[in-house]
């Protein structure tokens, strides 16, 4: 993992230099040939994050607005397909290597830099994520941007880390607020770090936060306008109501670690944590330990007492793959350090080949791809019973819903038809589309109403007629089926 011997210490650089460029773009022109050959239908968070940009707002029920905003650019430029709107994914996560590599590079040295931008592109969970749309990718790139400029304000006594720290900070808010967890990371290095706590005397620091927080005030305005909606629902996702302690859940998140990072860059992390524990670190090792660990240690904790999703703990490995990389290069640990590379490349290479054969190959048990598969076809049956309805003399009023993937995928795949999408909403809202697109007395006429289930529906109460009209088991994949049932409901009696 060394350039030749016999370079000099330029043409040493311009080799790592050429290595890092060539690895990131062979990574990314990869990762486009699977996004254009991908076959799947858009998960229902991405249709949702799709239909929201289609009405450009400062902020959403359950998260902040930034998703949205980039969906609507990228489609904007490259068209409304499913590829499109994946599109800022790969792109955004090969901008935040660079980034993880400039922080390796201000902190260690360019050949550690190089090494740890080149193992963030290539972790399982970012391999993953590359494929689909979603919050963690802005995030971790505005993370990444922000702890560069953490750091470099004790490297240089220049403005410009200042607006990196909080232009980072801020919209990295916009993004999710687990950005807000860069505080909490701030605190612990300044009180575990006596020698850096100078910094607390040093204006910028306290400007380049207040930078940050001006970037999220018009969402907090927009919450404000709307009963705070984002936090409550983010209050709610926690979930901390049943078993006092649930260490099931704790065993769970803990091995899904083992698959975001990879095993055994992962297997090293808890190392250092060790070693730091018994014997102490370096400064600059502290400082990653302090952007990494807590992280980890919250939600951890989080999935004791609750339940924790694999994907909550990722900004930590912004810091943890620079500091795992550093501590491989000092210690020598070359072969590990290409088992690593080895083992996060296979990965890759099974995310892409499942990717672009999904739906086409049986495979063993659960299809990982069936929430991905069939939301085209649910469409088509929809728009068949609109059309014999049509054709019937007796057009339906609207589509209706009462569940929020439903909703999220008939906005995105029946945006051509002229028949609105509504969404059944009982008391407080749950969702953005019953905040925003509920079913009311203002509707005439009747109503199609799609379930994704058989059985009942919460709306057949306020309607004096409810008629079922067609049920079908589409295919969500060679191996999976999703039913389908549709019901046509007139006369409201309100609720």
């Amino acid at each position: 993992m060394s350039a030749a011997p016999g370079l000099s210490p330029t043409a040493r650089d311009a080799h790592w230099i050429w290595l890092l460029a060539g690895g990131l773009a062979a990574l990314l022109a990869l990762r486009l040939g699977a996004l254009y050959l991908n076959p799947t239908d858009l998960f229902f968070d991405e249709a949702q994050y799709w239909a929201w940009g289609e009405e450009p707002a400062f902020g959403y029920y359950s998260k902040p607005p930034l998703i949205a905003w980039i969906i609507r650019a990228s489609t904007e430029v490259c068209g409304l397909g499913e590829s499109c709107i994946r599109l800022p994914s790969p792109l955004i996560h090969t901008a935040t290597a660079l980034a993880v590599f400039a922080l390796g590079r201000l902190l260690y040295d360019l050949r550690t830099g190089v090494l740890a931008g080149l193992a963030f592109a290539t972790l399982p969970g970012v391999s993953l994520s590359a494929g689909l749309i979603s919050t963690d990718v802005p995030l971790l790139m505005c993370w990444a941007l922000a702890l560069i400029g953490f750091a470099a304000l004790f490297k240089t006594p220049s403005f410009w880390p200042v607006l990196l720290l909080g232009g980072a900070f801020g919209v990295g808010l916009n993004a999710k607020y687990a950005m807000a967890w860069f505080l909490l990371c701030t605190v612990i290095y300044l009180a575990l770090t006596p020698a850096r706590r100078g910094i607390l005397k040093d204006y910028r620091l306290y400007l380049g936060f207040a930078l940050g927080f001006l970037l999220i005030a018009p969402n907090l305005a927009w919450n404000a306008s709307n009963a705070f909606a984002t936090f409550s629902h983010t209050a709610d996702n926690a979930n901390w109501g049943g078993p006092l302690l649930r260490p099931g859940k704790a065993l769970e998140f803990f091995a899904s670690q083992f698959g975001v990072f990879g095993p055994v860059l992962f297997g090293a992390f808890l190392v250092i944590i060790w070693r730091a524990w018994k014997t102490g670190v370096p400064e600059t090792d502290r400082m990653l330990l302090a952007f990494s660990v807590p992280i980890v240690a919250v939600i951890l904790v989080q999935a004791l007492i609750s339940r924790a999703h694999a994907n909550w703990a990722a900004t930590a490995y912004v810091a943890g793959t620079v500091l795992v990389i550093a501590t491989m290069v000092r210690d020598g640990a070359w072969g590990w350090l290409k088992a690593s590379f080895a083992v996060n490349v296979a990965v890759l290479l099974i995310i892409a080949v499942g990717t672009v054969t999904a739906g086409s190959i049986a495979l063993p048990g659960k299809d990982p791809f069936a929430r991905v598969l069939g939301w085209r076809d649910v469409a088509d049956a929809t728009r068949q019973e609109l059309a014999k309805a049509r054709a019937a003399g007796k057009p339906f009023a609207a589509v209706l819903t009462d569940d929020r993937a439903m909703t999220a995928e008939l906005l995105y795949y029946l945006r051509d038809d002229s028949v609105p999408v509504l969404a059944w909403r009982e008391g407080a809202p749950r969702d953005h589309f019953e905040l925003t697109r509920p079913y009311t007395k203002a509707v005439s006429g009747p109503v199609l109403l799609v379930l994704r289930r058989g059985g009942k529906s919460p709306a057949f109460a306020s309607f004096e007629n409810v008629e079922k009209i067609a049920a079908h088991q589409i295919a969500a994949g060679p191996t999976a089926e999703r039913q389908v049932t549709f019901y046509a409901l007139s006369g409201y009696k309100g609720q």
